[in-house]
């Protein structure tokens, strides 16, 4: 098993995430009327641990980390499209009736199979983290987890991904492929005028490329606006060891306290990643 390498800042995002899981599970299962069956929902799992490149140990993930808190959620449910790693977090889990594994494409199997077990009427919530590593989300899955009403999201908006094959200063030259994938992750092609502005010069007009944090701001207003998310924290943006940014990391929900915890624990590991 080649086990991916993470640096500093995707170690301060699994300790985020982290932070507020146990938050959740807290409040969730202490609530009696009515009870409610909260469960932790993992799109891009992975094989449950990474390695550290400050250190070259092991770092738990994020399926691990939610199996950690206590209380515990009444189920978990994690899916990769890879096989191999499916089955070395199943190994490391262990058989555990709260334990669901999914091989496969999660844009299809959040839907299908896994968004359905948090229905609102049958006072059921969950916890979604969408982490890819780069375009390989489909906005279909953002609007119907808030559609549904009882799922909150974290989501990694992978800019970096975005810059390195979408958002090039002559955007004819981008591959029609990628050009795809964003139009999938955004929703539609609205994300053009966004990346993208029309500035008068000397020699006419022409188009420049915005900043990443332009771009994170409009999908700050989609999230509300658009997939109809209530209450969406200001994202933290993660940064590589230059400074660049390489994502930013959402949270999105329909509560207004699950937005003032989730602000607070942004606001206290922003300075760690600035």
């Amino acid at each position: 098993m080649k086990f991916d390498e993470i640096g500093y800042w995707s170690e301060v995002k699994l300790d985020i995430v982290k932070e507020y899981a146990s938050a959740y599970s807290r409040i969730l299962n202490a609530q009696r009327r009515p009870p409610l069956h909260h469960i932790y929902i993992d799109a891009f799992a992975g094989a449950g641990v990474h390695i550290s490149k400050q250190t070259g140990e092991f770092v738990p993930g994020s399926p691990l980390n939610a199996l950690a808190v206590q209380p515990p959620f009444r189920e978990y449910h994690f899916i990769d499209l890879d096989g191999d790693k499916v089955a070395f977090l199943r190994d490391a889990v262990g058989d555990r009736p709260d334990v669901y594994y999914y091989m496969g494409d999660c844009n299809s199997r959040l839907i299908q199979d896994v968004f359905p077990q948090a229905e609102y009427r049958r006072y059921r919530r969950a916890l979604c983290l969408l982490d890819p590593y780069g375009l390989h989300l489909r906005w279909d899955v953002i609007r119907v987890a808030s559609e549904m009403r009882s799922i909150e999201i974290f989501l990694n908006f992978p800019v970096a991904d975005m810059n390195r094959n979408v958002f090039w200063r002559n955007p004819g030259g981008v591959d029609e492929g990628d050009i795809k994938r964003m139009t999938a992750f955004w929703g539609d092609e609205s994300w053009r005028k966004v990346a993208y502005q029309t500035v008068q010069t000397l020699f006419g007009t022409v188009e420049e490329k915005t900043g990443a944090e332009d771009v994170a701001s409009a999908f700050e207003r989609r999230l509300r606006e658009v997939a109809g998310f209530e209450y969406v924290a200001r994202p933290i943006p993660m940064r590589n060891s230059k400074g660049v940014i390489l994502y930013y990391l959402f949270f999105a929900s329909h509560k207004p306290v699950a937005k003032d915890i989730g602000d607070g624990i942004f606001n206290k590991y922003r300075s760690r990643v600035a």
